[in-house]
């Protein structure tokens, strides 16, 4: 019986953490602080080319909420349960977008984190990098050990590995990947960094011959 239980108790947790998630990066976005970058040698943003796209929606979302208040107001029960389920998908699509803003990927420690929203968080230790290049592309299949990453159906850097990292989902389940595709503002300095990271760092010079 507890068995039984421990699956459906995991789900709910997780749920309500994703949903905390999406609150604190609400309130980080508006303080304009980011998450997880202290110390980072590299931080890559990745969420500018959804922006227009997540505001878009929101408007959209918010324009809704006017109308069905105006269509309810005879009705306010039903009215106030519709404003609650409105307002609740205008938070959640700014949180989408703040927790993408403030979740850059980085480069710390010999380890790439990259993320997606709040429900994404992958660390890829830099010596299981077999291959990176700048790559864009707008369709993505899915397949088994691939994990896809694209903000505004785009990605723009494939990483590929020497062996699995593990990219669990949303509710916990574990998904081996060692093909990664995702986005960065801009793709090219994540390519440098993730380059420059796998060779190691230049040997200083010997010192000089004496006369």
């Amino acid at each position: 019986m507890r068995d039984t239980m421990r699956r459906p108790v995991e789900v709910v947790l997780r749920l309500i953490g994703h949903e905390w998630r999406l609150t604190g990066s609400l309130v980080r976005w508006v303080g304009r602080r980011a998450h997880g970058v202290a110390g980072a040698d590299g931080v890559f943003p990745h969420a500018r080319d959804q922006a227009a796209l997540m505001y878009g929606f929101a408007f959209v979302c918010v324009v809704e909420t006017v109308g069905m208040s105006y269509l309810l107001a005879d009705w306010p029960f039903v009215h106030a349960v519709f404003l609650v389920l409105d307002v609740y998908t205008v938070l959640f699509v700014l949180g989408l977008h703040a927790a993408s803003a403030t979740r850059p990927h980085t480069l710390a420690g010999g380890v790439l984190r990259v993320r997606q929203a709040a429900h994404v968080d992958v660390r890829i230790p830099v010596e299981r990098i077999a291959a990176v290049r700048r790559e864009s592309l707008f369709s993505h299949e899915k397949k088994d050990g691939e994990l896809n990453l694209a903000v505004g159906s785009r990605t723009s850097v494939t990483i590929e590995l020497t062996e699995p990292v593990d990219a669990p989902g949303l509710l916990g389940a574990p998904r081996p990947v060692r093909l990664i595709r995702l986005h960065a503002d801009d793709p090219q300095a994540l390519v440098r960094e993730l380059t420059r990271a796998r060779r190691g760092p230049s040997p200083s010079p010997g010192p000089l011959p004496t006369a």
